[in-house]
């Protein structure tokens, strides 16, 4: 018998809350399965969840994880995989420009900071005088 997880189950053994379960659900990322009223998932909705956590950490849209998850199921994997590769790269490339510009603005900060902290000085010290 295939092993089943409950909401709450599901929900604590990733580190998120129910409610997060059932707005996948909502978004149509997820379809449990239903014993009763309650709602259950199987060792693939649980991997399905991984995947979409991981796209949200990794700082994919909704939308792209559900058209890879979606892709997934038509062929099996190299469409999926082609598809990843291409948005991983462009993610690559994204991260790559946001963190020039941090360094940039960090670097231009720092520049104000060393700015206000000598100026600061320098009234302090004429002061004392």
């Amino acid at each position: 018998m295939e092993q089943l997880y409950t909401v709450n189950q599901l929900a604590e053994e990733l580190g998120i809350t129910p409610r997060a379960l059932r707005f996948y659900e909502v978004k149509g990322l997820l379809a449990p399965n239903r014993v009763g009223n309650n709602r259950v998932y199987t060792k693939r909705d649980r991997a399905r969840l991984k995947l979409i956590l991981r796209g949200k950490r990794l700082g994919f849209s909704l939308a792209e994880i559900r058209e890879y998850l979606d892709l997934y199921n038509v062929d099996g994997g190299v469409e999926q995989q082609k598809n990843l590769l291409k948005r991983v790269q462009t993610r690559l490339k994204d991260l790559a420009q946001q963190r020039e510009d941090l360094e940039a603005t960090v670097g231009e900060l720092k520049e104000i900071e060393d700015q206000v902290t000598t100026l600061l000085a320098q009234r302090k010290a004429a002061k004392e005088s």
